[in-house]
């Protein structure tokens, strides 16, 4: 937030008159950016269906194994280079890393098939890790450019609706996978893919720029107000990453819990919960699209109400940031454990309730965006890329283990008792992670984020030395 008298003041005055300016064309870029890097993310778990159905053309006659490789090898990639990728954004900017990642996982999606075909499951899975190595720039990137571009008031409502996309992107992936599969055959889904992620990468290496100091297109006007708001009126600073004080800050320790906690619960949905709509509930709810997309749908939208009443109650003061922040991640963990455990007493057979409390379950999850994802971005907007990149490496090792650990609970996958133990763990994650959050995490600005004046001043000496 911004202290200073006279500057909040100010900045009020200086808002452009024009309802939409170039940062809403970033918005909108980076909104879609999102949501064709999620397409691509989940793609293959629709795909994968199509391609071992025997009664279809061109299919693979891989286990259950070699699927569940082959869906994991993604996230082998993906971790690897969330940190560096912080480390990167601050040293050249979001918008490089976030075209390598549309360009480079459209470019991957146009030979997933012919990988298939001539290379096997093996080369499939190269692909994949692959597309989950390109991956890891997404979020590092994305905090970055958030970071430079979306104003203090303004930040809430367009970070939601720019990671909502990526929600979107996985409910439309799941609704028309089918279909394309249906007229074109399976790999149409991956050429659909990759042409959408081609022709946006053109779009953005015309319209996207790295910050309002870089873009050609921005008017004086909009550029002072986003710097005014965000306290970058100048040349940009290319700062030493502070590591030692990251690594001794509890509130960003509490950061990385909540973090880890939201991608057990989410994860362990995503993978485990076909399951149990098969076996528990009597139907498989990959069969259905539409069933499949309501929850995330449900995510979608909810997202949007989180980021205009969040940015609401900062502008009206009635809580902090801090206070903002803890609320929507609290009803985003708690609302979801609750429905959670409510969701492991449906009777089976009893479709339509375990739907509307999986759609419960993911939708709330949705105070996500206003919670913990713009911690970042409060406490050091200077190295959100860089935190972003730690978070995310623990929390998507976590990724990979919740489904182990729901894996060795279910060992009967036809007992609901043991269900009811998974769901059980998962609320309490949720439930710990937050609180965990609450008490120790914090949304102050930090003062690791600037260049002390001494620093800063010995930094200019060492300069003229050299």
């Amino acid at each position: 937030m911004i202290e200073k008298e006279g500057v909040t003041a100010n900045l009020t005055s200086l808002k452009p008159k024009s309802l939409f300016g170039i940062r809403h064309v970033q918005m909108v870029l980076l909104f879609f950016a999102m949501l064709f890097a999620f397409c691509m993310r989940v793609n293959m778990s629709m795909a994968i269906v199509a391609m071992t159905d025997r009664d279809n053309d061109n299919t693979f006659d891989w286990s259950m194994q070699t699927q569940s490789v082959i869906l994991s090898s993604f996230f082998w990639g993906y971790v690897i280079l969330q940190i560096p990728a912080g480390e990167m954004a601050a040293k050249f900017g979001g918008s490089i890393l976030i075209t390598t990642v549309v360009a480079g996982n459209s470019a991957i999606s146009l030979l997933v098939p012919l990988a298939a075909y001539y290379g096997g499951w093996q080369a499939v899975c190269a692909c994949r890790v692959f597309q989950g190595l390109t991956q890891g720039f997404l979020y590092p990137g994305m905090h970055n450019l958030i970071g430079k571009w979306v104003p203090l008031e303004e930040k809430s409502r367009i970070a939601t609706f720019i990671y909502a996309g990526g929600q979107l992107g996985t409910a439309l992936q799941l609704l028309v996978s089918g279909f394309i599969a249906d007229y074109w055959g399976w790999p149409g889904i991956f050429y659909v893919n990759g042409a959408l992620g081609a022709i946006w990468t053109v779009a953005y290496v015309i319209f996207g720029s790295d910050s309002p100091q870089k873009s050609k297109m921005i008017s004086d006007e909009e550029k002072l107000y986003i710097q005014t708001s965000l306290g970058q009126v100048g040349e940009q600073k290319k700062l030493k990453t502070p590591w030692k004080s990251i690594w001794t800050s509890m509130p960003f320790y509490a950061l990385m819990v909540a973090h880890c906690g939201q991608n057990w619960g989410f994860w362990t949905l995503m993978t485990e919960m076909p399951s149990y709509m098969k076996q528990i509930l009597e139907v498989d709810i990959k069969a259905n699209g539409a069933m499949s997309a309501l929850p995330y749908l449900a995510m979608y939208v909810l997202g949007f109400p989180f980021g205009f009443m969040s940015d609401y109650a900062l502008k009206k003061k009635w809580v902090s940031t801090s206070g903002a922040r803890k609320i929507s991640n609290t009803i985003g963990y708690w609302g979801p454990a609750f429905a959670l455990i409510g969701l492991s007493y449906v009777p089976g057979g009893n479709v339509t309730l375990a739907v509307v409390l999986l759609t419960a379950v993911v939708g709330l999850n949705a105070g996500q965006y206003t919670g913990y994802l713009l911690v970042h971005i409060d406490m050091a907007p200077n190295f959100a890329g860089t935190m972003m990149g730690i978070t995310n490496t623990f929390a998507n090792i976590i990724s990979i283990i919740s489904p182990l650990v729901a894996g060795l609970i279910l060992q009967d996958e036809t007992d609901p008792s043991q269900w009811r133990l998974v769901f059980y763990v998962s609320s309490a994650v949720y439930f710990a992670t937050n609180l965990f959050f609450i008490i120790f995490g914090s949304c102050e600005r930090q003062a690791w984020n600037e260049l002390k004046e001494s620093e800063e001043s010995t930094e200019k000496k060492a300069e003229k030395v050299v």
